[in-house]
């Protein structure tokens, strides 16, 4: 299978294939980074959200929203919907490049959306992961005193 020149070898070709492994793995160290979401505070996103630079989703449950309020800037498309991409898609016009700034109450839910939808093509999304209420990512937006309007 292999022709060898001595016992010594068979240990070299185990250290050029490390070699390899070990020049591959920051690629596909890479690639994983790329595909978690930026993370930013409420803050950040409303003034982003305020200046055209991101769409901000409300992704909370519609019961929610009546209890606290949506975020002034936020467009409210509850993730619990059926039709949610189809929802959200319709939001950014088609556009799934456009970036896109996902809150819930405590950051939990918006991360995990944050996960997914590149799976459906969307490429530019930005978490807040401190959310309406806070969450050891911050105080969240009712306490920082932004903004809100009824649903």
């Amino acid at each position: 299978m292999f022709h060898t020149a001595g016992p010594i070898a068979p240990l070299r070709w185990l250290v050029a294939c490390l070699v390899l492994v070990l020049l591959a793995a920051p690629a596909f160290a890479g690639d994983a980074i790329a595909e978690e979401a930026v993370k930013i505070d409420a803050a950040s996103a409303h003034e982003r959200a305020e200046a055209g630079e991101v769409l901000l989703i409300d992704i909370r449950r519609p019961s929610e929203w009546r209890e606290t309020g949506v975020a002034t800037s936020a467009v409210a498309i509850t993730m619990h919907d059926r039709g949610f991409l189809a929802n959200l898609e319709a939001a950014v016009e088609g556009d799934k490049s456009r970036p896109i700034a996902l809150i819930c109450a405590q950051g939990v839910r918006s991360a995990f959306v944050a996960r997914e939808l590149p799976k459906f093509g969307y490429t530019n999304i930005i978490d807040v992961p401190e959310g309406m209420v806070g969450s050891r990512a911050g105080p969240g937006w009712l306490k920082r005193g932004l903004p809100v309007r009824q649903p």
